[in-house]
Parts: C-alpha cells; sequence; structure tokens
C-alpha cells in the first residue's frame, strides 16, 4: 500500500493493484473513503467517516491533489 501522504490522523494511500481513474483512499479511524482526483477531487464513496470527518478528507485532497496526481504516475506508470 503505497502512502502518499498523512495529516492530522488521515492516512491518504494507494492500494498496490489500484487502476484508474487517478483516486486516492482516506483512512481516518476505522472510516476510509475514496475520492477521484483526476479531474477535480470528487467522493466516489465512503464508509464510517463522520460528515465532518469526510468535509476534512476532502479539504485535505484538494489541497493535495497535484500530489496524489504526481504520485500515483511515480508508482503505476513505471
Amino acid at each position: 500500500m503505497p502512502k502518499v501522504f498523512e495529516k492530522d490522523g488521515y492516512r491518504f494511500f494507494f492500494y498496490s493493484n489500484d487502476h484508474g481513474p487517478i483516486h486516492v483512499h482516506v483512512s481516518h479511524g476505522s472510516g476510509e473513503a475514496v475520492f477521484n482526483v483526476e479531474n477535480g477531487v470528487e467522493l466516489r464513496e465512503s464508509q464510517g467517516l463522520k460528515v465532518k470527518e469526510l468535509a476534512k478528507a476532502e479539504a485535505l485532497a484538494t489541497e493535495n491533489r497535484e500530489l496524489i496526481i504526481r504520485t500515483w504516475h511515480e508508482y503505476f506508470d513505471r
């Protein structure tokens, strides 16, 4: 599981067998969400995250979108 970054207890990562479109998984506590990031940040699915936690995860994904995309290409395009 390649980790992209971690901040404020939110861990952003990929699964090593992930496939397009470009997306990122985020875990916080016992919850997890997936955001598509290729054409802007868009929630794809969420389980176990409260609305406030989900909003924070989305804000962090938006703030770090370029890093997520760059890391995706570095990992999956090799």
